[in-house]
């Protein structure tokens, strides 16, 4: 009896040890934990903070007047009629689904464009604007080994300081050397320098790539002008750099579509080769659909089927294939003339209502004894505004107010309503008078 009691204590003396070992030979046991991203930790803290005032001002999704998520009429419809019609699950090719592809380039080229006509563009469909994104900086990343060049050098991208924090993470994990160049005056942090960004710009090395926001530039919600647009395409043409357009809010920016991809068809008109980069999420409301397009501008049609078969490449391994719902309620819409006028009467009604509330919080900042020149919050466009606040100001802001948005000062008007523009206006002066 007693020799049996000693063995059952030997047992449980010894699985502590035995734990423990195991503990030690996992190859996680000295894995950190990752530091939380800035906007979907922000959505975290918010979620978590129970005071009745809280707003959120993070993430880029548009809400209505109620603060509520909101989905576009046509989309419905369009979704309707895909569900309807619809056959089978099969897979995509690996450049995703030909009607979407062919319905995206026309929506971002224009009907007349040159390219398209004569066959010179590669498309793929790809994961909204990351994974566009992502596929185009690993097939930069391999450019040098595809065209004989030195494998051994990174290939350069240069970014706008600042820039939309994703596109950092992006580029540095595809293997790409992350460039910056001037984007806002110095002094405000609310305007374009053009000159600093210009200079910059011409600057560029040879070979490089070159990242431009093609409209409601993301965070700050400036644009250059159109007689921008054209002397930066006259600029760059002597660089020798790749531009690569980043396009996530068309018809969202101004509400109008075809102002919204002026600078990009500026440049394709006036020859230059360049890449785009489309996202469905924001201006079709798409978020968790996915829904983007890549695509080249070549020199000739041969150019243009050598590079998708470098896309097909790089997609393979990476995920095979893109999913197929989103981008067929795309091409809905985007095929059929009704659905398509009803889309663009929706987006220009989300357009004024973004133009609507930063008018309201530049007037309620006024109304709020704030003699600070906040012209910049209706001068800027799109769903964001660059408010010029400071880290410290932001965290006062979040903590004193229950007021939420990036360190950089970056709002989504989006999350402003007529019904907490008034407490946002007051906490804004609060911090910053």
């Amino acid at each position: 009896m007693a020799q049996r009691v000693l063995a059952r204590r030997a047992i449980t003396m010894a699985a502590p040890v035995r734990r423990a070992a195991a503990r030690s030979l996992s190859a996680w046991s000295n894995v950190q934990s990752a530091p939380a991203d800035p906007i979907l930790g922000l959505t975290q803290d918010f979620l978590a903070d129970t005071d009745a005032k809280k707003v959120s001002l993070g993430v880029g999704a548009y809400r209505d007047e109620n603060g509520k998520p909101y989905v576009l009429p046509s989309i419905a419809e369009a979704e309707k009629r895909v569900v309807a019609s619809l056959t089978d699950h099969e897979y995509a090719p690996i450049t995703g689904d030909a009607k979407f592809l062919a319905s995206s380039l026309e929506f971002a080229y224009g009907a007349g464009s040159a390219p398209l006509a004569e066959k010179r563009v590669a498309a793929t469909q790809a994961l909204s604007g990351t994974g566009c994104l992502r596929v185009a900086a690993q097939l930069l990343e391999r450019l040098p080994s595809l065209t004989g060049g030195d494998a051994s050098k990174k290939q350069a991208i240069y970014v706008p300081d600042p820039t939309w924090s994703n596109h950092l993470n992006i580029f540095r994990d595809a293997g790409l050397e992350i460039r910056t160049y001037r984007y806002l005056d110095a002094a405000t942090r609310t305007k374009l320098d053009f000159d600093a960004m210009l200079e910059d710009l011409s600057a560029a090395e040879s070979g490089a790539t070159i990242l431009l926001h093609a409209c409601a530039h993301n965070p700050t919600g400036v644009d250059p002008s159109m007689d921008q647009w054209k002397a930066l395409s006259a600029a760059l043409k002597a660089t020798g750099a790749q531009l690569f357009f980043d396009c996530a809010y068309q018809g969202f920016a101004s509400g109008d579509a075809e102002r919204d991809a002026g600078g990009l068809r500026h440049f394709v008109a006036e020859g230059h080769t360049l890449m785009l980069a489309q996202s469905y999420a924001k201006n079709f409301g798409l978020y968790g659909e996915r829904v983007g397009a890549l695509s080249m501008v070549c020199a000739d049609a041969a150019e243009a089927r050598a590079l998708e078969s470098q896309l097909k490449a790089v997609i393979r391994p990476m995920y095979s294939s893109p999913p197929v719902h989103g981008a067929r309620v795309v091409a809905e819409v985007l095929g059929d003339a009704q659905l398509r006028a009803k889309w663009t009467a929706e987006c220009k009604a989300m357009a004024d209502r973004i133009s609507e509330m930063r008018a309201a919080l530049k007037a309620k900042l006024a109304d709020a004894g704030s003699t600070r020149d906040w012209a910049h919050i209706t001068d800027q466009i799109g769903m964001f505004a660059y408010t010029g606040l400071t880290a410290d100001q932001v965290q006062a802001m979040r903590d004193e107010f229950h007021v939420y948005c990036t360190l950089d000062g970056r709002i989504s008007v989006a999350g402003l309503t007529p019904s907490n523009v008034d407490h946002v206006a007051k906490a804004i002066h609060a911090v910053s008078k």
